[in-house]
């Protein structure tokens, strides 16, 4: 066999992936046994990431569901139990068949661009004015005014 036979047999698809499956199913020979080895550890690791993406994954679709305002009550209990019955299947059915942009996601991102431009629009002078007439009002204290104040001129 010369280089460029050997070029050939490196460059197929398939021959990588059986080198990999190889070495799994060899890293994968003594899961369970006294040692617990270099591989199990990564395993571990393989296993502890899918089941915190699962739950990721249910606690948002959870959170879509009672937060949309599109849906009735006796809908909401009915993607709930759906989702418990049959987890993968309802939440992908759930995914695939909620609306790409509900009324809501547009309101909600148009007061979230309205409070990030009344942010962008508050300057330190304008902090410093609010907390002149907080401290002339009584509202805070003298201290609390400078220390308020210093944290304005800061930001």
């Amino acid at each position: 066999m010369g280089f460029r036979d050997l070029r050939s047999l490196l460059t197929r698809p398939a021959l990588p992936a059986l080198a990999a499956l190889g070495l799994l199913a060899a890293a994968c020979s003594n899961v369970g046994g006294p040692t617990y080895t270099f591989w199990d550890a990564i395993w571990t690791l393989v296993a502890f990431f899918f089941w915190f993406m699962l739950i990721w994954i249910f606690i948002s679709i959870f959170a879509d569901i009672f937060r949309r305002n599109d849906l009735s009550g006796g809908w909401k209990a009915i993607w709930i139990i759906v989702i418990f019955v049959i987890p993968f299947i309802g939440a992908l059915i759930y995914i695939i068949s909620r609306p790409k942009v509900t009324a809501q996601d547009v309101q909600m991102m148009t007061q979230a661009e309205a409070a990030q431009k009344a942010a962008a629009g508050v300057t330190p002078a304008d902090q410093i004015e609010k907390l002149n007439q907080l401290k002339d009002s009584g509202a805070i204290t003298v201290p609390e005014y400078e220390a308020l104040k210093k944290k304005a001129m800061e930001g």
